[in-house]
C-alpha cells in the first residue's frame, strides 16, 4: 500500500469541509491501494465565460488530489506537503455532468514527489492530464 495513513473517501471529504475543494463541489469517491479519485461537477461554480469546464478548476482538482496524496503518503505529523510546479494539457471540452480526476504516484522520494492525474469525462474520454510536483517541508 502506498499510504502511510489508512482512510476513507468519507475522511478526506470530511478534511475538505470549508476549502476550496467543498466550494468547487469536489467529492472524494474511492481510495484504492495506490491512487486515489474525486469527481467534480462542471456546473456554475467551475465553468468559464463560454460554457466549457475552466481550465482552471481542472488544474485545482489535479493539485488537491496530489497535494493529498502526497499527505496520505508522508510518516511524519512534523513533515507538511507544499506543491512547487504544476503543468497541464486540456485535452478534450466538457460541457456537463461530472469529470473525474485519478492520481497515482510517478515517484515518492523523502523531500519531492511527483504525481500524474488524469481526468476524465463521464464517458470516459481523456479531458486534462496533468503533473504535480510537491515538496515535503517541515511544518511551522
Amino acid at each position: 500500500m502506498l499510504w502511510s495513513k489508512k482512510v476513507s473517501a468519507q475522511d478526506l471529504q470530511n478534511a475538505c469541509k470549508n476549502t476550496l475543494c467543498e466550494h468547487i463541489g469536489m467529492e472524494f469517491t474511492e481510495v484504492g491501494d495506490d491512487f486515489l479519485i474525486a469527481r467534480m461537477p462542471v456546473d456554475h461554480r467551475t465553468i468559464q465565460p463560454a460554457g466549457l469546464l475552466h481550465g482552471g478548476a481542472s488544474v485545482a482538482l489535479a493539485e488537491s488530489l496530489g497535494s493529498i496524496a502526497s499527505l496520505l503518503c508522508i510518516k511524519s505529523d512534523s513533515k507538511m506537503p507544499v506543491g512547487v510546479e504544476i503543468n497541464a494539457n486540456h485535452l478534450k471540452a466538457v460541457k456537463s455532468g461530472y469529470v473525474y480526476g485519478k492520481v497515482t504516484a510517478i515517484r515518492r522520494g523523502q523531500t519531492t514527489h511527483v504525481w500524474n492525474i488524469e481526468i476524465k469525462n463521464e464517458e470516459g474520454d481523456l479531458c486534462c492530464i496533468s503533473r504535480l510536483t510537491v515538496m515535503v517541508v517541515d511544518r511551522r
